[in-house]
């Protein structure tokens, strides 16, 4: 028999991705048939696949560390992304639980389709270099930003970390404020999109066996500077749905200049022309969330940088 004890940064990591992490060379089949038939046990207790382990927690199971422990086999990696210079992340917060990041425009989260390197995590893993894995757990951005919007973005630097960011976005929607430029005049000073959307990611296969699931999505938006052609907004998302503030905004008849998949074409033309924007107008200003330690309040703000600034100064819509 083997066991584990389970220390303060693997909290909250699901048995079975334990085991799949520790146990690199069974099947993953096998670990769970482990589990089924009470070969594996939390505590001296029967134990689920899906169970969160805690601090403290002793994992025993049943068989030998020539079965179990042995090397996984060599796997075909791919070549590693191109190296980053650590030096160009703007780190706006850091301490030994986490950071919070200004993220530029164009630069992706994760890797992804078509997208190898260069990424925030290459950025953020470069900047920690030793430090960037703790008990397994790799620093991560805890949420998403879309790739042409720029501004704060909060990374866990450890597991218990992350649980905590996962179980805010999930259930606690922390204070989120973004700066945008829309196309028109709002129709008043202020007010609240209350418009559910059609889920993102949903499958093909989900699609026809029950139908577009929608999801509720609230955003809240107040006019800053107004002009006939454009308005410069601050919205507030209660809500943290794909593209939410520039899907919302569109459906309103305002949408974000500079928006290629949502937004009017012609407008996008015209800003670009006269005053010089080549970007997604729409930046990650400001996030206020308890802290994964102490839960204090944390607020971090990120400024708008220059290239918008200076689309604002040619559309006469610079902020008093």
């Amino acid at each position: 028999m083997i066991e584990f004890r389970i220390e303060e940064d693997s909290a909250g990591m699901r048995l079975d991705k334990f085991l799949r992490k520790k146990l690199a060379n069974v099947p993953t089949s096998h670990l769970f048939k482990m589990i089924r038939v009470k070969k594996v046990r939390v505590n001296g207790k029967r134990a689920q696949p899906e169970q969160p382990l805690a601090a403290g927690d002793t994992i025993s199971i049943r068989g030998t560390e020539d079965q179990l422990l042995a090397p996984a086999p060599e796997e075909r990696k791919p070549p590693p992304p191109p190296p980053v210079d650590p030096s160009e992340l703007v780190i706006l917060l850091e301490d030994d639980w986490m950071m919070a990041v200004d993220k530029p425009s164009g630069m992706a989260v994760h890797t992804g389709s078509g997208i190898t390197g260069g990424t925030l995590v290459d950025y953020v893993r470069a900047h920690l270099g030793p430090k960037a894995v703790r008990n397994d757990f790799a620093a991560s951005p805890a949420h998403r930003l879309d790739r042409e919007t720029s501004g704060v973005i909060l990374v866990a630097k450890r597991r218990p970390t992350m649980v905590h960011f996962t179980e805010l976005f999930t259930n606690g929607h922390p204070r989120k404020r973004y700066l945008t430029l829309v196309k028109g005049k709002m129709p008043r000073d202020s007010g609240v999109i209350n418009l559910p959307l059609a889920e993102h990611q949903q499958t093909a296969e989900s699609k026809a066996r029950r139908g577009v699931n929608m999801q509720e999505a609230v955003t809240r938006w107040k006019v800053i500077k107004q002009s006939g052609e454009a308005a410069l907004l601050s919205c507030v998302i209660e809500t943290g749905r794909t593209h939410q503030i520039r899907r919302h905004l569109a459906a309103l008849g305002h949408p974000v200049a500079g928006d290629k998949k949502y937004g009017d074409f012609a407008f996008n033309r015209d800003v670009r022309a006269r005053w010089g924007l080549k970007r997604l107008f729409l930046h990650a200003e400001f996030i206020e969330f308890p802290h994964p330690a102490h839960g204090g309040t944390v607020a971090v703000e990120a400024k708008l940088p220059p290239e918008l600034k200076d689309v604002l100064k040619r559309a006469a819509l610079e902020p008093s």
